[in-house]
């Protein structure tokens, strides 16, 4: 990727970060945290360290340079080099010019213990660090082997604008409201040498949130997702912090093996060095301790619109399903996901008044309310629809009742973006009626639920849009009724879904789309009666052991 500006822009010129901001974002490594990753990527005294290039964005108070300088220092025991040859193996900088001094001190110190001349420490201190913004270094500065770090937490509000707009030019992943710590990825996965390897403790947000798009879109378009190890409740820091942090490992290489790994309160130094140990050996497929949990699968997931949460043993069977299995919503079956409809002004748009305005303007509306058993009851909501079977607003002149009622509320309707846009068009709903849809038979889903709850119009009604719905040329619905009320299918909503308090789940579209499924022909005539039998029945249960039947899976890991 190219970097624009850079030979226009003197970072100097631009407002400096606000001290109070820098340290606020220092978060400081525990020296067991940074030697696991430094295990992690293999960054160990028996290679000839001082052959390769290790590049540290933000040093802070030089927790990870320490760690470097000793490994750096063995290493050269072991290959009987002289220390003077690191000058060019490790570029580390920072904003502030007291984190950079004392890292200094630190690895000079390092190296005196170690028994190394006093003058060949100085100046290899002296060549490692540097003052600097890593945000804005030229591209050829910035070229390693590794990149380490804990890159600085930095809220968006805490820099000047100046300064912004130079990171976000430099920095295309930086959109929204990112942390910029969202840049120091991108220009870290830039500067990997072929082969070179990245390895950050860090916030976990950005592999989910929308602020992350644009770097997870980076990461699987060029890069190899080796390595997630969630340490959400590690005392991983020297300060206690809410960062729900992660270490992450990504490649400058094709897509490769992946690992998913989460851990417990009981994860410390010993437990990091068995985890790097059983990374490293590229074997086992899963491993579960009491500390921890970690499963290897083919590759990470390929979509870049928000990565899956869960168990690592979890993870790896919905990785497994999406090898194996197509997309719920699939031309080659005409299943299609959708919302209802968004009328922009419900009060004047719905009713129970059965006579409001003439019949044929009243489309029958299915509610959320009318889910709640299970069984579609319907309750007496309707639209008042000012659209035509062709997909056309009506002549209000052909509707005396319906011009009264519109016109009665005309200063309310008129108001909306909608209609301020399109004035002609003033008592449209935001979206259109399609009256194919009210005909067939579909699955609706209320939006927010605890548990998947997949509910059969057999047509007749048109969804709100609190429900959305799944229609299919192919599916028998109750069998893709019952397929939906499993736990499987639930699984991918629970990993993929926004969770609202409570553990209330969101079954919007997007994350119904991330359900993979069998062709319906593939299923046996025995499977299909099951889950519509369990489908009609309601029973989660029986649903899920056809599920597992249907997927050819033994078990649905927590």
């Amino acid at each position: 990727m190219a970097t624009p500006l850079l030979s226009d822009l003197n970072q100097h010129d631009l407002p400096a970060l606000p001290a109070e901001a820098v340290e606020h974002g220092e978060v400081f490594t525990r020296r067991w945290v940074v030697d696991l990753i430094l295990d992690l990527i293999g960054y160990t005294a028996n290679k000839n360290l001082c052959d390769v290039k290790l590049v540290e964005p933000a040093c802070g108070s030089g927790a990870f340079l320490v760690a470097v300088a000793s490994r750096i220092s063995a290493s050269c025991r072991v290959h009987g080099r002289p220390l003077s040859d690191a000058l060019a193996a490790v570029r580390a900088l920072d904003l502030l010019d007291r984190n950079v001094q004392q890292s200094r001190a630190l690895i000079e110190k390092q190296f005196a213990e170690e028994g190394w001349p006093a003058e060949d420490s100085r100046k290899v201190a002296a060549a490692w660090v540097e003052h600097g913004d890593y945000l804005l270094q030229p591209d050829a500065d910035h070229r390693a082997d590794y990149v380490v770090g804990n890159p600085p937490y930095i809220r968006l509000e805490d820099v000047p604008d100046d300064r912004m707009t130079a990171y976000r030019s430099v920095c295309s992943t930086m959109g929204g409201r990112a942390d910029i710590y969202i840049g120091f990825y991108e220009v870290a996965l830039r500067s990997l040498n072929p082969g070179g390897q990245l390895g950050f403790i860090c916030a976990d947000r950005w592999m989910r949130n929308q602020y992350g798009r644009r770097l997870r879109e980076l990461v699987t378009s060029r890069f190899s997702m080796d390595l997630a190890l969630v340490m959400h409740d590690v005392d991983a820091f020297e300060d206690q912090v809410s960062a729900y942090p992660a270490i992450t490992i990504i490649s400058n290489r094709h897509q490769g093996r992946a690992v998913a790994a989460d851990t417990t309160r009981a994860f410390g130094s010993a437990q990091a060095g068995e985890f790097a140990s059983w990374y490293a050996k590229d074997a086992a497929e899963s491993i579960t301790t009491s500390a921890f949990e970690a499963a290897r699968m083919p590759h990470w997931f390929p979509d870049e619109d928000s990565w899956p949460a869960a168990s690592p043993a979890r993870l790896a069977l919905l990785e497994e399903l999406t090898e194996r299995f197509r997309l719920l919503e699939d031309s080659e079956t005409g299943t299609r996901v959708g919302i209802g409809i968004a009328t922009g002004a419900d009060k004047v748009f719905l009713t129970d008044n059965n006579d409001l305005v003439e019949s044929d303007r009243l489309l029958p509306m299915a509610m959320v309310r009318d889910t709640t058993s299970g069984t579609l009851h319907w309750t007496g909501s309707y639209l008042v629809n000012p659209w035509t079977a062709d997909g056309t607003l009506v002549d209000l002149t052909a509707y005396p009742k319906l011009a009264t009622y519109f016109e009665k509320h005309g200063t309310a309707l008129r108001k909306r973006y909608v209609a301020v846009k399109q004035p002609h068009r003033w008592y449209k709903t935001i979206d259109k009626v399609d009256h194919r849809l009210t005909r067939r038979p579909k699955l609706l889903f209320p939006d927010m639920k605890l548990t998947i709850h997949p509910v059969l119009d057999e047509g007749g009604l048109y969804p709100h849009h609190n429900l959305y719905f799944i229609v299919s040329d192919v599916w028998d619905m109750r069998v893709l009724g019952g397929l939906l009320l499993s736990k499987v299918a639930e699984a991918f909503v629970d990993a993929y879904a926004v969770k609202m308090r409570g553990g209330t789940l969101r079954f919007q579209a997007q994350y119904l789309r991330k359900i993979r499924v069998p062709d319906p022909a593939a299923i046996s005539k025995c499977d299909q009666a099951s889950l519509a039998d369990a489908f009609e029945k309601r029973d989660v249960k029986a649903a899920t052991e056809a599920a597992l039947r249907v997927y050819g899976l033994a078990e649905l890991p927590d």
